[in-house]
């Protein structure tokens, strides 16, 4: 596969109709950061409608100089509704996304409930920008771990072909959500205090510990998460034979993911046509000092949209292999950027349905 790099610029699409949009799981740490950015970003929108659990309907969101009111999902909301961001979980995109579509409305959905259907295009918009052309109604947004690797994957590959990939994730708080994190900040105060810990939302307490990812465990031995990289990554590069191993942990902090990542490519590559390929692409950021033994930290993507990549080396044994460290902001580009991207690319190449 080749790659060809494809800036992302709001400006491009400003010239359409303002549309009609869904956020559905308006309230949770995705659909908040998806608010904040498509005001930011300045995405085109007539009438904005916000979804959320029951709990939160009737509640009032103020939205760039708006008050907008929180409704039940039914299948009303979708009614001459253009885009649907669905970030709820599998179980309501499974259900909702056919009603959606059917209502004429393109569904960028953030679950794992179509990531690897292989009529539904999974985008990561700086990697792979003409699956979108084949959708038929809905995009899926990869997994957050998976982004940040084919950040940084898609461009090394269009330098050669890439035949093993090992990695382990560092994987903070809020990709379990809004409430892990609050969790962790009241367990780490308790901690401190010499109180209880316990874990009501994550399985164990996540306060000054660490623990293997929390998915369901799968019949191979690896979890539902690592296979979620392994098979995301393949389709994203379009290479099905691709040797992806992954092995993810949940740690103590807020925001924000870090992947420790060995490639090994099918020819030697240089550290220097590395840096070079990565400086050149869009939403990578390269933080390096040897001699200060400084390199990429959470706190430094934090409410960012670039990912920072650092600590370039080769394998000590192995021309043909390379090791890097990246950490990226999980709600950010991870999720709700990702998200709002692939709309951006949607219409600045006119493929609405």
């Amino acid at each position: 596969m080749s790659y060809s790099p494809s800036p992302i610029l709001s400006s491009c699409i400003l010239a359409y109709r303002p549309l009609k949009v869904v956020i559905v799981g308006a309230t949770g740490s995705v659909g908040q950061e998806l608010l904040k950015l498509l005001s930011t970003r300045k995405f085109p929108i007539r009438e904005l409608i916000l979804i959320a659990s029951p709990s939160s309907v009737g509640q009032v969101v103020q939205w760039n100089n708006q008050k907008i009111i929180i409704q039940a999902l039914n299948e009303a909301v979708f009614n001459n509704v253009d885009v649907v961001f669905m970030s709820a979980g599998s179980g309501i995109s499974f259900r909702w996304t056919p009603i959606a579509v059917a209502s004429g409305a393109i569904v960028i959905d953030n679950s794992s409930a179509f990531r690897l259907d292989p009529t539904v295009p999974l985008v990561v918009p700086e990697v792979n920008p003409q699956a979108i052309a084949y959708h038929q109604g809905i995009l899926a947004n990869p997994n957050c771990t998976t982004i940040l690797l084919t950040l940084v994957l898609g461009p090394l590959q269009s330098r050669g072909e890439i035949n093993k990939i090992v990695l382990s994730t560092y994987q903070s708080a809020s990709g379990a959500g809004t409430l892990a994190m609050q969790e962790l900040q009241s367990l780490s105060r308790n901690f401190l205090d010499g109180t209880e810990l316990s874990s009501h939302v994550l399985p164990y307490s996540l306060a000054f510990n660490l623990f293997l990812h929390n998915s369901s465990m799968q019949s191979n031995g690896y979890c539902e998460e690592e296979m979620k990289m392994v098979n995301e990554t393949r389709k994203i590069l379009s290479s099905s034979s691709l040797s992806v191993s992954a092995n993810c942990v949940r740690v103590p902090i807020l925001r924000a993911h870090s992947e420790a990542v060995n490639i090994t490519f099918n020819n030697p590559i240089s550290l220097d046509e590395v840096r070079a390929i990565l400086t050149s692409s869009t939403g990578i950021e390269i933080i390096e000092d040897f001699d200060g033994n400084r390199f990429p930290m959470p706190t430094d993507v934090n409410g960012r949209d670039s990912i920072a990549v650092g600590r370039l080396r080769k394998g000590l044994n192995d021309d043909n292999n390379l090791e890097l460290w990246l950490c990226g902001d999980q709600i950010r580009k991870g999720a709700a950027l990702n998200a709002i991207q692939i709309a951006e690319l949607l219409l600045s190449r006119d493929l609405r349905k």
